[in-house]
C-alpha cells in the first residue's frame, strides 16, 4: 500500500515540477519582456522588476519577489491552519521561484503583444492546470485569499481572489498603459480556458440519448456499425403514460454524424439529444474497445 502512495506522490510532485516550469517559461518568455500583468504574484513581480529598474537602476528578479512574498504568506498560513497546511503547495511555491530563475536564461521570443498574450496564456494555463491537477497551488493570491477568508468568513474566496488580482492588474494598467492591460485581459481569458481544458480533459466526446419506438433494432445497429456500447434506460412518456426505452450512447465526435444516420435509417421519428462530454474513462476510450460481433 505504501508503495502505491509513494508512486502516486512521486507522480504528483513530478507534475508540479513540470507545471511550474511551463508556467515560469510563459512568464519569462512572454509576460515579463512585454510587461503583461495578468494578476497574481507573477504580475506583482513584473511590476516590482520594472519599478526597481527605473528607480534603482537594476531589476529585482522575478524569482526573488515570488519567494519574498510567498514565504511570509506560508508562515501565516501554517500558523493559522497548522503544520499540515500547504504541503504540496509549499513545494510548488518554492520550486516556482527556482523555475523562474532557471527559465530566465531562455531568450525572450520576438513577437507582437497579441502573440505574446496568446502564447503566454497557453503556457501559463497549461502549467497552472498541471499544478492544480496535482492538488497544489503556486501560492500567491490564492494563498493570500485563504488567509483573508480565515478572518472574513462571509466573503467568498473567489471574490477575494478577484479583488486582489484586480488591484494588481490596475497597478499594471497605470504603469504600463491601457494597451498592455487590454492584452493582459486577453491572456487571462486564455489562461482560464486552458486551465479548464487541462483539468476537465481535451478529448471531447458526445453523449447521446435516443428515444425510439424500435430500441432493440437501433441498439443492435449502433453496436454493429459503430462498435459502441449501448445502455437501455427505462422511462415513461408523461403525455402518453406509456413505458419507453431510452438508449444512452457515448461516442467520439467523429462518429456523431454516422450515429444519427444509423438511428434515422431505422426510425426516422426517433428523438435524439446530443451533449458534449469533457472526458471519458472506460472501454472504447481509455481502454480497448469490446470486440462486438458484427453479425
Amino acid at each position: 500500500m505504501s508503495n502505491i502512495i509513494n508512486r502516486e506522490d512521486f507522480k504528483k510532485y513530478l507534475m508540479i515540477i513540470i507545471g511550474v516550469t511551463i508556467t515560469a517559461m510563459g512568464i519569462n518568455i512572454f509576460y515579463s519582456p512585454y510587461q503583461l500583468v495578468t494578476g497574481g504574484v507573477s504580475g506583482l513581480a513584473i511590476i516590482v522588476e520594472y519599478a526597481s529598474k527605473t528607480t534603482l537602476g537594476f531589476g529585482v528578479p522575478l524569482w526573488l519577489t515570488n519567494l519574498l512574498v510567498n514565504i511570509p504568506l506560508f508562515i501565516i498560513g501554517i500558523k493559522l491552519k497548522g503544520k499540515s497546511f500547504g504541503g504540496k503547495s509549499l513545494f510548488a511555491a518554492v520550486f516556482f521561484s527556482i523555475a523562474l530563475w532557471y527559465t530566465s536564461y531562455i531568450p525572450a521570443v520576438k513577437a507582437d503583444l497579441l502573440i505574446a498574450s496568446v502564447f503566454g496564456g497557453v503556457l501559463v494555463g497549461i502549467g497552472i492546470g498541471l499544478v492544480l491537477r496535482a492538488s497544489a497551488t503556486t501560492g500567491g493570491t490564492d494563498l493570500l485569499a485563504t488567509i483573508i477568508k480565515h478572518y472574513f468568513k462571509t466573503l467568498p474566496i473567489s471574490n477575494i481572489m478577484l479583488g486582489i488580482d484586480s488591484v494588481i492588474i490596475t497597478i499594471g494598467l497605470f504603469i504600463f498603459g491601457v494597451e498592455k492591460a487590454m492584452y493582459a485581459l486577453i491572456s487571462i481569458f486564455i489562461i482560464s480556458k486552458v486551465i479548464n481544458s487541462v483539468l476537465e480533459g481535451v478529448n471531447y466526446s458526445k453523449a447521446v440519448h435516443i428515444i425510439s419506438s424500435k430500441p432493440e433494432e437501433v441498439s443492435r445497429a449502433v453496436m454493429k456499425e459503430l462498435n459502441r456500447g449501448v445502455t437501455g434506460l427505462n422511462g415513461t412518456g408523461m403525455y402518453t403514460g406509456g413505458d419507453k426505452k431510452i438508449l444512452f450512447v457515448v461516442c467520439s465526435k467523429n462518429q456523431i454524424v454516422a450515429l444519427q444516420k444509423v438511428v434515422t435509417s431505422i426510425d426516422d421519428k426517433a428523438f435524439i439529444t446530443i451533449t458534449d462530454v469533457r472526458e471519458v474513462v472506460g472501454r472504447g476510450f481509455t481502454e480497448p474497445q469490446y470486440d462486438i460481433p458484427k453479425k
